[in-house]
């Protein structure tokens, strides 16, 4: 059973997401994880039993890749703060966006510019976005973390944010999947 729960929203059973062609599955799961590779290899792992059987494959699919496919995942990501990236580019995910970003919405013209200032000289020394899981954190917070993460050296760096990618892959897989219990 599928059923939309606003314009951006899809909830759906498992057996559902198990029944369906595999070029769907993956264009839904493309949503919770901007990795191909991923996309496929969850696709091809169906049928999923439970929940918890999807959300562990899911990590381990995650922790098998390689660093390209953890980059065009990121690359699948807005800028933290950026709103107007969110609407143009991030369409699909926007609503899951806005939502896990919701602490940059009310935040200071002062942490902003920090966040923004932030995000390019992130972008600048580890040629890939800044990544966190933003659902539940200040913009402070977010920027607090970011600068903290500067020091890290890149191979390093890419390890917590395929971390955090986990993470947001994790909270849209169980926002895409409805309980069937």
């Amino acid at each position: 059973m599928i059923s939309r729960t606003t314009s951006n929203d899809l909830s759906l059973t498992l057996a559902a997401f198990n029944a369906m062609p595999a070029e769907h599955s993956v264009e839904l799961l493309l949503r919770c994880c901007g990795s191909t590779r991923w996309a496929e290899r969850m696709t091809a792992a169906r049928p999923f039993k439970t929940m918890e059987n999807i959300l562990s494959e899911a990590l381990r699919h995650w922790h098998e890749l390689e660093d390209q496919d953890w980059l065009e995942a990121f690359g699948h990501h807005p800028r933290i703060g950026d709103i107007t990236s969110l609407r143009e580019k991030y369409a699909s995910t926007a609503h899951w966006a806005t939502e896990e970003q919701r602490g940059a919405a009310s935040a200071s013209d002062e942490i902003l510019k920090r966040l923004a200032i932030g995000n390019l000289n992130y972008e600048k020394k580890f040629a890939h976005i800044f990544l966190v899981c933003a659902t539940g954190k200040s913009a402070a917070e977010m920027v607090q973390i970011l600068e903290s993460r500067m020091i890290n050296d890149h191979k390093t760096e890419i390890k917590v944010a395929a971390t955090e990618q986990a993470k947001i892959t994790r909270l849209r897989l169980e926002k895409l999947f409805t309980d069937e219990t």
